[in-house]
C-alpha cells in the first residue's frame, strides 16, 4: 500500500501472508464478553473499520456457552451500547440525533437447544422502544433484576439535576465567550479542559409489567449533596462501581484533597435512593479500584494502594464486612497487584486478575469468614491461567468462570474454565501447597473465534522470552521475529528496540491496536521489547526501582539487554539498528540521544509524546502527583532541581546527532506538544536529520483510524530511509 503526502512515496511490505498496518486497523476488535445470569449465553460487542467505506461498523454477537454453533450477529447501525436485562432480554441504548438524547430499546432473544449441534439463537421480534434518557452522555449501565433498577453514570452541573443538563448545556455554549476560568489545579486532564460538569451515578426504575418494559422518569442522583465524582476520570468506567439488590458501592477521589497532586480514593456504599451513605475505607491509603459486592450483599471488596500520590504502588485486596463493620487485607504479602476482582457464586472465593511476568493471569483465593489469624494460606494465590492477557472475569453457575483473553497473535476471544466447584470447600481446608490442589486440572474451552478467518494465513509471531542479568536483578524481554527469519541467517535483519511507556508498565503478551510488536516484525524488523527497571508484573521492587532514577538503572538494563541480543543472535545486523518509544519510552529515546556513550549505535530513532525538558514537565503535566513522586518532590525543590538537571534531555542537546522522527498529539495534556516541538527545534538547529508529525486532534494516543495509518506510515518510512535498503527479503 502506498501512502502519499511526502516528497517520496513509501510502500509498506505487503502480501497475502503479511499482517500490515492496514490489516491491524481494519481487523475486527472484539470487546470482552459478558454472560447472562444463568450463564448459557454471552454478549460480545465487536467493531470493525473499513477504509474503503470510511466507516466503523459496530455489532453485538450472541453466542452459546455450552453449544458449538455460530454466534448470532446483531448489527448496531446507529451505534450505542448493549447489556443484559434478563437471561433472554438485551437492552440497547441508542443515540437519537434529532432529540439529542439516548433512547432505550429492548431486544428479545430465543435460544433453543437439544444438543450442541442443533442449538439455535434468534431474535423473533424487532427492538422495542421503552423510554429515553434526558441526555446524550449516559454510560456505564448496570441493571439489578431483583430490584428493577438501572444504575448508570452521566455528566451533570453543580445542581446535580440530570433533566436540567440540556438547558444548562445551551446556556454554557451561548455564554458569549469561550473562556475557562480556574481557581484550582486540574485545569485540564488527559485530553479535555475541565468545564462546569462532572460525572455522577444515577438510579432509575426499569421494570417489566404484564410483559411490557418501561423506563422510569425519576432519575436519582446517588452522589447528590456530596463533592464526589464517579467514575473517576479519565479512565474510570463501570469497574469504578458495583451494585447489589439494595446498594451501590463506588470509588471516588478524596473530596478534601487537591486532585492534581493526590491519588487517594475512598470507597463508599449508598442505597439505591442515594441515602444511608457510608465510607468503608479509613486511615492512610492511596487509590482504590474495582469495588465489588459479594453475591449476598454482606461484603464488599476492592483493591487498594498504600501510598497517596503514587499510581503504581502495589495493590492489595481488601475485604470489608458490612455487618461486622470490619475489614482485612487478603493479599498483604503477595508481591503482585490484583486488578479486576469478583466473588464466586457461593462467595467462598475471590477470583482476580493480576500481571505476573509479562502476562495477565487469573488467580483465586478463599475468603475467610473473618479476619484470618494467619496469612500463610494467603501468601500465594492459586493460578488458574498462565499465559497471555486476561480480563473481564465473570463467575457462572456450576463452578464455571468466564473470561476474555488476547495475546501477541490475536485480539480478544472468550474462554471458560470449568470444574471450579472442585476447589477446597472452605478457607479452613485451603492449602495452596497440597499436591491435590496443585494437581487439580480445570477444563478450559474457547467459546469464540472472532478474528480467526481474518488472520488465516497471516504470519504472526507468538513471541520468545529471554532473561539476562540487569542492573540489580534478572530482567525479562521479548523477541518477535520477522516473516522469513531463519536461525541460519547472518546479519540479515534490522533490529528494532521498542521501549515501553509508563514508565511503570510492561511489554505483555497481549494485543495492541497502537504499538503492536507483530506489525513491526511484519515490516521486516527483528523486534526486541525489554522490561527494564520500572516495569510492572515482576514484583514491586522492580517497579519502584525507577523512582528518582529515570536515566539510570533502566538504561543499564536496556544496554545489557541489547548486548545480550547482539551476542546471541547473529541473524541481526547491528549496523542497521533502530529504536522507538512513547511517553516514558519517548523520554528514553531523547535520553539515548543525550548519551552517545551508551553505545547503542542506532541509525534512526522515533520519539512519540516524549519528555524533552524534565523540569518543565513538573509544571506542565496534568497529573502533578506523577512528577512529584518520580522526581522526589515539586520541581522547585533543591533535590528535585538537581535530579531534573541530571536527567533532563534538554540539558544535553549538544550531544544529539542521530536522525529522529518526533510525533506528538496537540490534545496530549499528560505531556504537552511543546516538548515534541522543542526537541524538533533542537534537532533542526543542530542540523540533525529530523521530522515532526503533529496530530492536532489526538491525545497521548493516536486513536483515529486514518491517523493510525499515517502514524505507521511515517514511522516505517523514517526507518526505511536510514536502514531499509537491505531490508527487503
Amino acid at each position: 500500500m502506498v501512502v502519499h503526502g511526502t516528497k517520496t512515496a513509501f510502500r509498506f511490505k505487503e502480501g497475502s501472508d503479511v499482517f500490515t498496518p492496514k490489516d491491524l486497523i481494519e481487523l475486527s476488535r472484539p470487546a470482552p464478553g459478558v454472560a447472562n445470569v444463568p450463564g448459557d449465553l454471552i454478549l460480545v460487542p465487536v467493531s470493525k473499520y473499513s477504509f474503503e467505506d470510511n466507516k466503523n461498523e459496530k455489532a453485538i454477537y450472541i453466542a452459546p456457552v455450552e453449544a458449538i454453533i455460530q454466534p448470532l450477529e446483531l448489527p448496531l447501525t446507529r451505534g450505542g451500547q448493549a447489556f443484559w436485562l434478563t437471561h433472554r432480554i438485551i437492552a440497547h441504548v441508542v443515540p437519537n440525533e434529532e432529540t439529542k438524547v439516548q433512547d432505550l430499546y429492548v431486544i428479545s432473544v430465543e435460544f433453543e437447544t437439544e444438543s450442541s449441534d442443533t442449538a439455535k439463537i434468534a431474535t423473533p421480534n424487532p427492538p422495542v422502544l421503552i423510554g429515553s434518557f434526558p441526555t446524550s452522555t449516559s454510560d456505564n449501565f448496570r441493571y439489578i433484576p431483583e430490584s428493577g433498577v438501572l444504575v448508570f453514570s452521566d455528566y451533570v452541573y453543580e445542581d446535580g439535576e440530570l433533566k436540567a443538563v440540556k438547558e444548562a448545556d445551551e446556556a454554557w455554549q451561548n455564554r458569549g465567550n469561550t473562556a475557562f476560568v480556574y481557581d484550582e489545579t486540574y485545569v485540564r486532564h488527559w485530553d479535555t479542559y475541565r468545564g462546569p460538569k462532572h460525572q455522577s451515578l444515577f438510579s432509575v426504575k426499569l421494570a417489566q409489567n404484564d410483559g411490557i418494559w418501561s423506563l422510569g422518569e425519576e432519575f436519582i442522583n446517588l452522589l447528590a449533596g456530596t463533592a464526589h465524582s464517579s467514575p473517576v476520570e479519565p479512565f474510570g468506567g463501570n469497574d469504578d462501581f458495583d451494585v447489589s439488590k439494595t446498594h451501590v458501592v463506588y470509588t471516588t477521589l478524596d473530596p478534601e484533597l487537591p486532585p492534581a497532586w493526590h491519588t487517594k480514593q475512598n470507597v463508599y456504599v449508598v442505597d439505591l435512593e442515594g441515602k444511608d451513605r457510608k465510607e468503608v475505607t479509613s486511615g492512610k491509603h492511596g487509590a482504590t479500584h474495582s469495588p465489588v459486592f459479594s453475591n449476598d450483599g454482606t461484603r464488599v471488596a476492592w483493591t487498594e494502594l498504600a501510598e497517596d500520590g503514587y499510581e503504581s504502588d502495589r495493590a492489595v485486596l481488601v475485604v470489608y464486612d458490612l455487618k461486622k463493620d470490619e475489614s482485612y487485607k487478603l493479599t498483604p504479602h503477595w508481591d503482585r497487584s490484583p486488578a479486576s476482582i469478583s466473588f464466586s457464586e457461593d462467595d467462598n472465593y475471590i477470583y482476580f486478575t493480576a500481571g505476573s511476568k509479562a502476562h495477565v493471569k487469573v488467580f483465586v483465593l478463599p475468603v475467610p469468614a473473618s479476619k484470618p489469624s494467619s496469612d500463610k494460606k494467603l501468601a500465594s494465590p492459586f493460578k488458574l491461567t498462565d499465559e497471555h492477557t486476561t480480563s473481564a472475569i465473570q463467575p457462572l453457575p456450576g463452578g464455571r468462570l468466564l473470561y476474555s483473553q488476547n495475546s501477541f497473535t490475536k485480539p480478544n476471544d472468550v474462554y471458560i474454565i470449568r470444574g471450579l466447584d472442585q476447589l477446597p470447600a472452605s478457607y479452613d481446608s485451603w492449602d495452596h501447597d497440597t499436591k491435590d490442589l496443585q494437581a487439580q486440572s480445570f477444563g478450559v474451552s474457547q467459546l469464540t473465534r472472532f478474528t480467526e478467518e481474518e488472520l488465516k494465513g497471516k504470519y504472526l509471531d507468538a513471541g520468545e522470552e529471554f532473561y539476562f542479568d540487569g542492573a540489580e536483578r534478572k530482567i525479562q524481554g521479548w523477541i518477535l521475529k520477522p516473516k522469513g527469519y531463519s536461525k541460519d541467517d547472518k546479519k540479515k535483519w534490522a533490529p528494532l528496540l521498542l521501549i515501553h511507556g509508563g514508565p511503570q508498565g510492561a511489554w505483555e503478551d497481549g494485543w495492541s491496536t497502537r504499538w503492536n510488536p507483530n506489525v513491526f516484525a511484519q515490516q521486516g524488523y527483528f523486534v526486541v521489547a525489554i522490561n527494564p527497571s520500572g516495569s510492572t508484573t515482576f514484583g514491586q521492587d522492580l517497579t519502584d526501582a525507577i523512582k528518582e532514577d529515570w536515566g539510570g538503572k533502566p538504561f543499564v538494563d536496556l544496554r545489557k539487554g541489547w548486548q545480550y541480543i547482539l551476542d546471541n543472535y547473529p541473524q541481526i545486523d547491528k549496523d542497521r539498528a533502530v529504536a522507538a518509544g512513547a511517553s516514558y519510552g519517548g523520554y528514553a529515546i531523547n535520553w539515548i540521544q543525550s548519551n552517545p556513550d551508551f553505545g547503542f549505535g542506532f541509525k534512526a530513532l522515533v520519539c512519540h509524546d516524549g519528555v524533552f525538558d524534565s523540569q518543565y514537565n513538573g509544571y506542565s503535566t496534568d497529573e502533578l502527583f506523577f512528577f512529584n513522586h518520580e522526581f522526589g518532590g515539586q520541581p522547585w525543590k533543591n533535590n528535585t532541581r538537581e535530579l531534573t538537571k541530571k536527567f533532563s534531555p534538554s540539558n544535553h542537546v549538544h550531544k544529539w546527532s542521530t536522525p529522529q522522527l518526533i510525533i506528538h498529539g496537540s490534545k496530549d495534556y499528560r505531556l504537552p506538544e511543546t516538548d515534541g516541538i522543542a526537541a524538533f527545534h533542537a534537532l533542526q538547529q543542530r542540523g540533525v536529520p529530523s521530522r515532526l508529525v503533529i496530530f492536532p486532534d489526538e491525545n497521548h494516543w493516536v486513536l483515529n483510524h486514518g491517523n493510525s495509518l499515517k502514524w505507521h506510515y511515517e514511522v516505517f518510512r523514517w526507518f526505511n530511509q536510514f536502514v531499509g535498503k537491505d531490508n527487503a527479503n
